[in-house]
């Protein structure tokens, strides 16, 4: 606001002051210049009948001579100030016009409707800095998933496209510098409803200080940065901020997807059931021949991870002299020519990967390896999102999108912490865990997609837990997971991980007891995760799927059962 009324009185100084002394000049001649009353005696006209007659003659309104006939010298000082005034509210309104014009004005006036509009925000939302690839993928699946976001973005054509984007959900942008930490409190950084920052900008340097400069203003919150994870100034952030929870760092391999899938097929699964979408996987093919079409950052990735798992590869480069020559050779193209991929054995291939940097050349190796082997298992990479139907259209078996993996993992980190620690840890458990984990679900959701809930025991969320826990009663999870509609059932719902004082358990044990305090993370059908926060919430349910009786509540009730 002070940006505003400054901008104000720089540009309409000049203009104001001309205003006070064309009507000052009028006014004081027209007091001065004599007149004849309706007797013939002279009358000077009063200061306010002299503002009063000046103010509507400026507006060249129709207007009769007051409160007597002018005289000849009246009527020519008249005449002299009406050009006067005419020509000082032209200028004025060119100077207003200029002053809508200016940017730095459109910009100070942009910038405070946004400060409002984030001021007024009366629901849980996330300060998104950065609106490239990544930052559009993670504000749609925000609103998509009925988050609300706030954006800051440099680049003014960037915070332009929000508003022709069809979103669920209106998304208050500004264009504006987000390491200065005022944006960053227009925005929103120390409302009480932001449930986060998440810095995902071009830039690693600009991340790393609005990560820094989001837990110095509010060292509660949390933030999620992207940035190399090995840079100097990252480490010492880590080293000395290392509530993981609070504060992450992301660099998603280029080539995530399929190193999730090769080593752990169920893997892929029971994240694609815990935090995605429906839909059968897709394993690729281990035994066999692969090829790689483009080596470079993501090429590399791909060559070593199926050189890691012994999986035999042929790269194919056109440029090996800017990306380097793989170790174990490789075959000179682009992979766009049927020759190049029958020269890289494609008729021996079980599966290739499109890993360029350009997405007309992925999608033509594509159609090209699809001609040659239409039963051939195809990994395509996509660098631009406005590409979506193309990449639809030809049919890939697995699409690896890089902003799409770091939207993904973001928007689980920020709206399930407790699920991004969950798949942590079950990377590290074996296959026929995770085979196991997957079928359990499968049977309670069929082709559903699984609820996941977070829930944090404590007064608010579990108020009959906490009163029997004081009364000294211990409650188990197999007590808790029972149908409060039918106590002989069990609830269609796991619980995936169970966090205590820092320690975290995995699928605990139906015996394990429940205290006030503890993080629950859920996942199953909807009714099966409903009926359990019931049980929690609940002093009937919980007694009754405890002991199967069923005590009668209200006064009346009471009364009927007591006669």
């Amino acid at each position: 606001m002070n940006n505003i009324v400054f901008l104000i009185m720089r540009r309409m100084r000049l203009l104001l002051l001309t205003l006070v002394v064309v009507y000052a000049v009028s006014v004081l001649g027209m007091t001065l210049i004599p007149g004849r009353d309706g007797d013939g005696n002279v009358w000077y006209m009063d200061i306010f009948h002299a503002f009063y007659f000046v103010s509507f003659m400026s507006t060249t309104i129709r207007f009769g001579e007051i409160p007597y006939e002018f005289s000849d010298a009246q009527r020519l000082w008249v005449t002299f100030s009406l050009y006067l005034t005419v020509i000082s509210w032209l200028y004025a309104i060119g100077t207003i016009i200029t002053l809508l014009q200016d940017k730095l004005f459109q910009r100070a006036i942009a910038e405070r409707l946004f400060a409002r509009r984030v001021r007024r925000m009366r629901e849980p939302f996330y300060l998104v800095c950065g609106y490239g690839e990544t930052g559009e993928t993670l504000v749609r699946s925000f609103t998509e998933h009925g988050q609300h976001v706030a954006v800051l973005d440099r680049d003014e054509a960037r915070i332009s496209q929000i508003q022709l984007q069809n979103l669920r959900d209106y998304v208050p942008a500004l264009a504006a510098d987000a390491r200065v930490p005022l944006h960053l409190q227009e925005a929103g950084l120390r409302h009480r409803d932001c449930a986060g920052v998440v810095a995902v900008t071009d830039d690693n340097e600009t991340n790393l200080k609005i990560a820094i400069t989001s837990k110095l203003l509010h060292p509660e919150i949390q933030v999620i940065a992207r940035g190399p994870g090995r840079g100097r100034g990252e480490y010492g952030l880590f080293r000395h901020r290392p509530d993981h929870r609070s504060l992450r760092n992301l660099l998603p391999l280029p080539g995530q997807g399929l190193a999730d899938t090769l080593p752990v097929p169920a893997q892929p699964l029971a994240r694609r059931r815990g935090g995605r979408g429906p839909g059968e996987p897709l394993y690729p093919p281990r035994d066999g021949l692969w090829l790689v079409c483009g080596y470079g950052r993501f090429g590399k990735v791909v060559a070593e991870l199926f050189r890691h798992e012994g999986i035999p590869a042929v790269v194919v480069e056109e440029r090996p002299d800017i990306t380097g020559e793989p170790p174990t050779g490789y075959v000179h193209g682009r992979g766009t020519e049927a020759e190049t991929l029958i020269e890289a054995g494609i008729q021996e291939a079980v599966g290739i990967v499109a890993g360029t940097d350009d997405d007309t050349n992925n999608l033509s190796v594509v159609m090209t390896a699809r001609e040659l082997r239409p039963d051939l298992f195809v990994t395509l990479r996509q660098n631009d999102t406005g590409n979506n139907d193309l990449v639809r259209a030809v049919g890939a078996d697995m699409v690896m999108h890089p902003s799409a993996i770091v939207a993904e993992q973001i928007r689980i980190l920020a709206g399930h912490p407790l699920l991004a620690e969950f798949f942590v840890l079950a990377g590290q458990r074996p296959n026929a865990w995770a085979c196991e984990l997957v079928s359990r679900l499968s049977a309670m959701v069929s082709r559903h997609v699984p609820v996941v809930s977070e829930i944090r025991l404590d007064a608010g969320i579990a108020p009959a837990l906490v009163e029997a826990h004081e009364r000294g009663e211990k409650l188990t999870l197999d007590e808790l997971f029972r149908d409060p509609w039918g106590r002989a059932r069990q609830l269609p719902c796991i619980l995936l991980m169970l966090c205590r004082e820092g320690n975290k358990i995995m699928m605990p044990a139906s015996d394990t007891q429940i205290e006030p305090g503890d993080s629950l993370l859920l996942a199953g059908a909807h009714r099966g995760v409903a009926r359990f926060r019931w049980n929690l919430a609940h002093n009937a349910a919980l007694d009754y799927v405890r002991s199967g009786r069923v005590r009668p509540q209200g006064w009346l009730w009471r009364h009927v059962r007591f006669r």
